[in-house]
């Protein structure tokens, strides 16, 4: 009788629930410059404050916790569950065709713009969950707390500044991932290189390469600035580059200098394979020129070696390997700044449950003592976080997964990091579902399956009964 209680309500409210995504979607809040009240910027400190009216003209109690994170509470019991997600965006590139970024716009049952699936749209999934729990007059015993942060997307300094100051909930779901259940992050690190040369004005040379705009995007473009080169030969060079690569590249000669730009596919860098780096692409290219000898050149080449175009193991600089538990290794460049005199680049590596400093780290950092380029001190491995697939809350989820949906549940392991990573019982529990066309998460044109949506919402009201109910 619940089940369809629940269901009858988010259909009731799906309208409702498209028009409060779309209201935080129209708020563009990537990271910012820091200001008072605003710790990641104006845009993230936008939508914290619009989150906060929506939920409180619904009717929770909610608090501002220093511009870092919102909560809002069911009740005033003592804490049975948190619900994390987070209104922080990734910054957007160009090519987008359904709508622009910040323009949401519903075609059939998809909701395109950004941060309709990662994250505002699983936000308001949850927060309409609780509504229907709390509306059908469902007797809970404990509080459920949402709670919605504003810098996931750029290291979750927010959900730490929170946990400094208020305890773990028993049990924690983030709804940032996947279906059925996620119990496994995998490890990460962040390499970052650097490399230093003296300045060389002995043409033909390589003036400046610029790609990326975040470490967990693989980028869709990159530019490269170049001076005294045919152009027979570099359009000839990036031909066979793009036959390589699947890359394609733009020449534009000015004054004198020829600006490249590279065209690849974004994606999300825990997935590298769904992406076609335009950085490697461009590296592939600039390493094949017939450039004058120099110390850059020479630098360029052993660090491109390093991290080859389709290299999205990490198998080149020799970091490659795997688990039964938590999958295969992934790495992908996803910055790369270089002028006259230096250059540095950042990787995203997600790491399994078999990684260690001993067998990364210091391995990566051999790799780039031998390739004449410099990895920073602070590079170290963040560890992979577990739950027991069998403990009591995650046969919950799974119990629920198999009610709503009539399938299989089973507990997973993804490369991405939610905000649970570090949380002792802590767990991502949706909202993509297995076998879903991709959503294009950190990508052109990401949108949300609407009926997917609205079930996700039925289950997280399910969970947040069976957890907190009498």
């Amino acid at each position: 009788m619940l089940k369809e209680q629940l269901k009858a309500y988010m259909e009731a409210h799906r309208e409702a629930m498209i028009e409060d995504i779309s209201t935080l979607v129209r708020i563009k809040s990537d990271k910012g410059e820091a200001a008072p009240g605003a710790p990641f910027g104006e845009g993230p400190a936008a939508a914290l404050k619009k989150a906060m009216e929506i939920c409180g003209d619904k009717g929770f109690v909610v608090k501002n916790w220093d511009g870092y994170v919102m909560t809002a509470d069911m009740n005033g019991k003592e804490s049975g569950l948190d619900i994390l997600a987070h209104l922080d965006v990734v910054p957007v590139s160009e090519g987008w065709t359904k709508t622009e970024p910040f323009e949401p716009k519903l075609i059939g049952n998809k909701l395109y713009g950004r941060g309709t699936a990662d994250d505002k749209g699983p936000a308001v999934a949850a927060l309409y969950a609780m509504m229907a729990v709390k509306e059908l007059g469902v007797p809970l015993k404990s509080n459920c707390r949402l709670i919605l942060g504003t810098d996931e997307e750029c290291g979750s300094s927010d959900i730490r500044h929170y946990y400094a100051q208020v305890p773990e909930a028993p049990c924690t779901f983030s709804p940032d991932a996947e279906f059925p259940c996620i119990n496994i992050e995998k490890g990460s690190i962040a390499p970052h290189y650097l490399a230093s040369y003296a300045k060389s004005d002995v043409l033909p040379r390589i003036i400046r390469v610029d790609g990326g705009t975040k470490i967990n995007v693989v980028p869709n473009k990159a530019e490269a600035v170049v001076e005294g080169f045919e152009e027979s030969v570099l359009r000839g060079i990036a031909e066979d580059t793009t036959a390589e690569t699947g890359v394609t590249f733009e020449l534009k000669e000015e004054a004198g200098k020829t600006y490249i730009t590279a065209h690849g596919t974004d994606a999300h860098a825990s997935m590298p394979e769904k992406g076609n780096n335009a950085i490697t692409g461009l590296l592939t290219l600039l390493a094949a020129l017939p450039a004058a000898e120099s110390e850059m050149m020479d630098k360029l080449r052993a660090f491109q070696k390093l991290y080859p175009h389709g290299d999205g193991q990490g198998l080149a600089c020799g970091i490659a390997m795997e688990d039964k538990e938590s999958g295969a290794m992934t790495s992908t460049l996803d910055i790369f700044h270089l002028n006259e005199t230096g250059f540095e680049g950042e990787v995203d590596c997600r790491c399994p449950i078999c990684a260690t400093d001993e067998n990364v780290t210091e391995v990566l950092r051999a790799a780039a003592e031998k390739a004449g380029v410099k990895l920073d001190e602070r590079c170290k491995l963040n560890p992979p976080h577990c739950v027991p697939a069998d403990s009591p809350f995650v046969q919950t989820l799974l119990s629920v997964y198999e009610e709503y949906t009539g399938q299989k549940g089973e507990a997973l392991a993804i490369g991405g990091g939610t905000y649970t990573h570090h949380l002792k019982n802590g767990v991502a529990f949706g909202c993509e579902f297995p076998g879903s066309e991709d959503c294009h998460m950190h990508g052109n044109d990401e949108f949300v399956n609407v009926d997917e949506l609205v079930l996700s919402a039925e289950m997280f009201a399910q969970v947040i009964i069976d957890i907190c109910g009498e």
